[in-house]
């Protein structure tokens, strides 16, 4: 049987005890002072009331103190359940009341009910750092989502904190690897690398918040060789390293991997010719686990846009009426956990599309005929153009084609002839005068009349947080309202 997590830990300590465990913003913890101050801060939080089963909110920026205070829950049997920090009260809320919390670290309760600590809560002194008794907790993560459709829901995942160091290794991490961690351990991404990588010894690098710079240079000054990061964050990338490539070496890493968005075709691609296609790999699947595709490079160049094949679970695209697609045909992607196998997953509050046992989670895709997985977008970004089905990220790939964008969103608004049009949000190069002409000239020689943009914004800022995620719902009601004004 395999050890709670915090057990493994020890474990790794005594036997390594002054090899680096974390590193952020130059402050350098190993693992002995990882698990003694853990024990502490576990022993502090117990005095506030948490205990066995119990939930504690984590709501700070990447950093030690995050990490510190998920190893600290599952030493008292408790789970750790972290939110973005920057969340807006009322989506905190409605979050927060979908089962109580013995602990919010970081923030407050805007109901005024759960008890708080700061993010850089610091134990009394007078806690022991001793070991403590092996506890359990009943799930080793509950992750949030759906605040951007309305319908918030906690996700618990992975079963009991006993979670095996193998976690890792399909992913091609090995032990003592040098990982850099780019993206909020708030999402689910930066939550599971991280742990999978603290059970195999690695040191974890932490970016509390993206900067291309700070980036390519954490990668250059600690040889990183493993990391899990997003397309926007890839995007980012790019012209920073090619305004000054031979400030950077990029050389030592050996697998990394992106998701939790679709990858425009031209940044992926820059990335195989940076690192090699050795290098560079996807997966695909939905924080609930039921079902996971993979590609390496080599593969992608053969099969162009694809997102893999599947190697968990099961997946099959249907139609609107619950027939099953042929390949080629654009279908709702639905999976489901292997037959026999325990469940991934437990949701509380929102539940999931479901038909004959098989789950959605809204992407909208199509197989060809070797196996091999495309999406085509979100059901609920979709809309239609003159009742034809228009795609979001058909369009933002197409916009992130020209040397000029750094990131592109687009949304459908409403249009008194066809129903709705798309409108295209792009965040320009610095100094590139690129204008709405040079935009909507690009896109007429690769989409088709209707799903050019009939209007395009620009804007100075990232169109997607540090995970890659955009509040399409919320853009698309600011456009419309700023429109009629």
């Amino acid at each position: 049987m395999t050890d709670p997590i915090p057990t493994q830990l020890t474990a790794l300590a005594a036997a390594a005890p002054d090899a680096p465990a974390i590193t952020c913003e130059g402050r350098t913890v190993t693992r002995a002072e990882l698990d003694s101050a853990t024990n502490r801060l576990a022993r502090a939080f117990a005095d506030l009331g948490v205990g066995q089963d119990d939930y504690v909110t984590i709501s700070v920026p990447n950093s030690i103190e995050w990490i510190e205070a998920a190893i600290a829950c599952w030493k008292l049997g408790a789970v750790p359940q972290p939110l973005a920090p920057a969340m807006p009260d009322d989506e905190l809320a409605a979050i927060l009341d979908l089962r109580e919390r013995a602990l919010l670290v970081g923030r407050s309760d805007p109901r005024g009910r759960t008890p708080h600590v700061p993010p850089a809560f610091t134990p009394d002194p007078r806690h022991s750092d001793a070991a403590l008794p092996e506890a359990i907790s009943p799930v080793w993560k509950a992750m949030a989502s759906g605040g951007s459709t309305g319908r918030p829901k906690l996700i618990e995942t992975g079963g009991d904190s006993r979670v095996s160091a193998l976690l890792g290794f399909p992913l091609g991490a090995q032990e003592n690897d040098v990982q850099l961690i780019s993206v909020p351990m708030s999402h689910n991404t930066g939550f599971t690398v991280a742990v999978a990588g603290l059970l195999l010894g690695h040191h974890l690098i932490l970016m509390p918040r993206f900067d291309a710079h700070e980036f390519l240079r954490l990668v250059t000054e600690h040889r990183v060789n493993f990391l899990a990061t997003v397309p926007t964050i890839m995007q980012r990338l790019l012209p920073v390293y090619r305004a000054d490539p031979q400030a950077y070496d990029l050389s030592s890493i050996r697998r990394l991997w992106h998701l939790a968005a679709p990858c425009p075709p031209a940044v992926k691609e820059a990335w195989i010719e940076l690192v090699g296609p050795e290098a560079v790999w996807e997966l695909y699947g939905g924080t609930e686990l039921q079902a996971l595709t993979f590609i390496s490079g080599d593969q992608w160049l053969a099969h162009r846009g694809s997102v893999g094949i599947v190697v968990a679970g099961e997946m099959k695209v249907l139609d609107d009426d619950g027939r099953e697609c042929a390949p080629g045909e654009v279908g709702e992607i639905y999976m489901r956990a292997a037959p026999g196998s325990p469940p991934t997953y437990r949701y509380i509050g929102a539940t999931a599309k479901s038909r004959d046992g098989w789950e959605s989670i809204g992407d909208l895709g199509w197989f060809d005929e070797d196996g091999f997985l495309y999406l085509s977008d979100r059901r609920v970004d979709m809309f239609t153009v003159g009742g034809k089905n228009t795609y979001p990220a058909e369009i933002e790939n197409a916009l992130n084609e020209h040397p000029h964008v750094l990131s592109a969103l687009v949304v459908g608004i409403p249009h008194e002839d066809l129903g709705q049009v798309p409108h295209a949000l792009v965040q320009p190069a610095p100094g590139s005068g690129l204008d709405s002409d040079a935009v909507v000239a690009h896109l007429r020689q690769c989409l088709e009349a209707h799903k050019v943009p009939r209007s395009v914004e620009f804007v100075d800022r990232p169109l997607r947080d540090d995970a890659g995620k955009a509040r399409r719902s919320a853009v698309r009601d600011q456009v419309i309202a700023a429109r009629g004004r």
